[in-house]
């Protein structure tokens, strides 16, 4: 669909969504985003929702700013998938057990590896820069150095909430492994950190809304936050490459005789910063719930825990800043999807996947989602789809 142009108080809000449909708490959010002095620009993407600092499902370009909070305390979290040379005609009957030595291999929710991974122990892992990357553990911020031992543990980790690791299907029967997770809690610790350090800057005094507090070019505390959030994007890398390598040794394992083969690794950030230029100026583009399109880029947008995801190109739109959604978006809250939703639900609603059916998850639960499918219609001139996928077994964190 094209985009629907809304007023902003300094720049136009470019809408893959209809607005009408925007609940009224993300729309304030994003004119409020419109308000900022340095914003250059703004998108908004169709599985745009209400969320904490700023709205998911936007991305918003400025120039000599950035703000810490629109990029959210989950830095970096994103996407991998590959596809295997694996058939569904390979897969056992029950699926249970292979659910369970993914669990076993992968620590999810506040878990952690007893001892740090070895990555030179992992199969076909690039470890070149892993030293480099852990020494610069050294220049992050002072509140966070006694963390060190927990964010190596948790290096290869799923975490919670909504992140996942998965089994797939295309629609032509080939198996594809797919994982959903960020930069765990040294992430958190360190947006957490800059975020109470712009909201107490002199200029940030007086925004509409504290949440939009940013940064500026050419400060000490800009440098501080920009060394810290390019290590953590990195952390959320590494942290997605490490798991599929362990997601990898388990499907060599589980199917010894079919001799495996994988395809190059897909992967894409969906709550990061990068430096981009448009129409002859140097941005900063913060994409909170959005994936970068440019040409020919290949990403991932996944659906629920009980429905189809997809695996997409982009097609270099520069009115959304080369962006596409990062999925389909929540269409209620955590709190509000527990109250109107049961176990029976959830089961009911997660049929034919191997995953937990519990009232820990019940959350997650796919009718708390918008439908994958309008959400990926919304969008034909930010993307076009490579592969439709349906998972079959799902680890929910």
């Amino acid at each position: 669909m094209p985009y629907t142009e809304v007023p902003g108080a300094k720049v136009p809000i470019r809408m893959w969504a209809d607005p009408a449909s925007v609940e009224d708490g993300a729309m304030q959010q994003l004119r409020n985003v419109a308000t900022l002095p340095w914003v250059k620009g703004l998108a908004v993407m169709p599985d745009v929702h209400y969320g904490k600092g700023a709205t998911v499902g936007s991305v918003i370009a400025m120039q000599g700013a950035v703000c810490p909070a629109a990029v959210g305390v989950d830095i970096g979290c994103g996407m991998s998938a590959v596809k295997t040379s694996l058939t569904a005609n390979d897969l056992p009957g029950d699926l249970s057990r292979l659910r369970s030595k993914i669990e076993q291999a992968i620590p999810v929710g506040r878990g952690m590896h007893d001892d740090p991974v070895d990555p030179s122990r992992l199969h076909g892992f690039a470890t070149a820069g892993w030293e480099d990357f852990w020494g610069r553990f050294e220049g992050v911020a002072e509140s966070v150095k006694f963390r060190h031992g927990r964010a190596i543990k948790q290096m290869g980790t799923l975490g919670s909430g909504n992140h996942f690791n998965e089994f797939c299907l295309d629609e032509k029967g080939s198996v594809w492994l797919m994982l959903h997770s960020g930069s765990r809690n040294i992430g958190k610790e360190l947006a957490e950190h800059h975020i109470g350090q712009a909201r107490n800057l002199p200029h940030n005094q007086g925004l509409v809304d504290r949440d939009l507090a940013v940064f500026i070019a050419d400060t000490p505390q800009m440098a501080a936050y920009r060394n810290d959030l390019f290590w953590a994007q990195e952390y959320a890398s590494y942290n997605r490459a490490i798991m599929m390598a362990l997601f990898k040794d388990v499907v060599r394992k589980e199917f010894k005789k079919a001799k495996v083969a994988f395809d190059p690794v897909i992967s894409c950030h969906h709550n990061y910063v990068s430096e981009e230029r448009y129409d002859g100026m140097d941005l900063l583009v913060t994409r909170k719930g959005a994936i970068r399109a440019g040409s020919g880029d290949l990403g991932i947008i996944p659906g629920s825990m009980g429905t189809g995801s997809y695996i997409v190109k982009g097609l270099g739109n520069e009115a959304s800043f080369n962006s596409a959604s990062h999925g389909a978006g929540r269409r209620m809250s955590r709190s509000a999807a527990k109250r109107r939703f049961s176990t029976r639900d959830l089961e009911e609603q997660t049929r034919g996947v191997e995953c937990r059916k519990d009232s820990g998850v019940v959350d997650e639960i796919p009718a708390a989602y918008k439908p994958i499918e309008q959400v990926i219609d919304q969008q034909r001139d930010l993307v076009e789809v490579v592969a439709k996928l349906k998972q079959v077994i799902c680890v929910k964190g």
